[in-house]
């Protein structure tokens, strides 16, 4: 494994992180709500008045924040490798793993281990190590090398 020093950008890391972060803790100070993305998302369709506002506010603000970037540096390219079968197959996946461990990525990756919650623990440990897995079987199983 080798480092591409030119793509290595520890600082800009580390403050998305913390942004990450801090949106994540004012959410749960502010409101008492979890940082999970779909969550937020699956309340939409639970149709309770009282519970759209934060939940719509945060869903623009994840849409917006790229618009915001490109106000002060070039956004980067994106480079998508599958077709749009695998794409399909690849969140329908997504969805059903997210589906079964009551919680996704952010949730339990992010919010969850932050509060030592066993289920996340749980959880982020297996999509990491099936994420791994994956990874590892598409590049050097299937294709060779």
């Amino acid at each position: 494994m080798s480092i591409d020093w030119t793509q290595f950008t520890p600082w800009t890391s580390l403050a998305g992180g913390a942004a990450i972060g801090a949106a994540v803790a004012l959410l749960l100070l502010v409101n008492g709500r979890i940082a999970g993305i779909s969550g937020i998302i699956g309340g939409l369709f639970a149709l309770r008045r009282y519970d759209m506002g934060w939940r719509v506010a945060f869903l623009t603000g994840l849409a917006a924040a790229p618009l915001a970037w490109q106000l002060f540096s070039e956004l980067p390219p994106v480079r998508i490798d599958g077709g749009y079968a695998v794409m399909a197959a690849a969140g329908l996946v997504v969805g059903l793993g997210t589906r079964y461990a009551s919680g996704c990525t952010s949730g339990h990756g992010v919010c969850g281990l932050s509060r030592l919650s066993p289920r996340s623990i749980a959880a982020t440990l297996v999509f990491m190590g099936t994420g791994f897995l994956t990874v590892y079987l598409v590049r050097h199983v299937l294709h060779g090398g």
